[in-house]
């Protein structure tokens, strides 16, 4: 299936790992071009080992660059932008999976204070806002954009740990402008944060009570994942590629888990 993203250029934010590396790495074996942006140290050592995993015989690779940004400050946002269109020129794709979680394991939520938020509400929701209210403005004027943001299934079900966002405030707005905006939200994930709310709940438990990570994951997911297995980073790029494709050129304002049927409404 051809989804016409050759030639293009993606934002990934939080691309240098996990769910953001899987995605940068899938749009640049489309042939899209991709930015990195990412606040970790070695993001530009991430964008061009992704450069050298797909090139291609005959030079028709790809340009990928790595560029470091505090997405909670709006004014870094604006140069990441500013230096990526410099880079690669205007932007089609943006695709934002930077975020991060308390470190604590919140439930009950008494478990945290109120001094565990502001530091997750910065980054999860004005982190998000900064990047669309650069992006999105760029988008509408060319009249040609996707915008995808990655949550969790966990905003469905109701976490204590996890904010709501915007993207059907977004996809309305944006839409007399062509400009498409959906949320992929995954299920069961090894990630470095899925990996961290195991900590967390690992290290309050007393100590005949303690699970590896293997033991609690493989647990949760015999509960919880219909479908019995780990969903892999590789799952979600796949619905970002297509969500960002011509093919999904009717599909704007949705949620769509990525879960092995983890949430199922009934």
């Amino acid at each position: 299936m051809d989804l016409k993203l050759s030639g293009k250029t993606a934002i990934i934010t939080g691309g240098a790992s996990g769910i953001g590396r899987a995605i940068a790495r899938g749009f640049a074996e489309e042939n899209a071009h991709v930015a990195i942006w990412d606040a970790a140290e070695r993001v530009q050592e991430v964008s061009a080992e992704l450069g050298q995993s797909v090139r291609k015989p005959g030079g028709n690779e790809p340009k990928i660059i790595g560029v470091r940004v505090d997405i909670t400050d709006e004014n870094e946002v604006k140069s990441a932008l500013e230096t990526t269109m410099v880079e690669l020129g205007n932007v089609q794709h943006l695709v934002h999976c930077a975020g991060i979680g308390s470190g604590k394991f919140g439930f009950p939520f008494t478990n945290l204070t109120p001094g565990d938020w502001p530091q997750t509400l910065e980054v999860n929701i004005m982190g998000m806002v900064n990047v669309a209210h650069a992006v999105g403005p760029v988008m509408a004027a060319r009249r040609e954009g996707t915008m995808i943001f990655i949550a969790s299934v966990a905003g469905q079900m109701g976490s204590q740990t996890d904010p709501p966002n915007f993207a059907q405030c977004l996809a309305k707005d944006l839409a007399a402008h062509d400009v498409r905006v959906n949320t992929i939200c995954p299920g069961m994930i090894q990630t470095p944060l899925n990996r961290g709310v195991w900590q967390a709940w690992n290290n309050q438990q007393p100590e005949g009570a303690k699970k590896s990570y293997e033991e609690w994951a493989g647990e949760k997911i015999s509960k919880v994942v219909p479908l019995g297995r780990w969903q892999q980073p590789e799952d979600v790029a796949d619905m970002a590629l297509f969500l960002s494709s011509c093919r999904a050129k009717n599909v704007t304002g949705q949620t769509i888990n990525v879960d092995g049927g983890f949430v199922m409404h009934w």
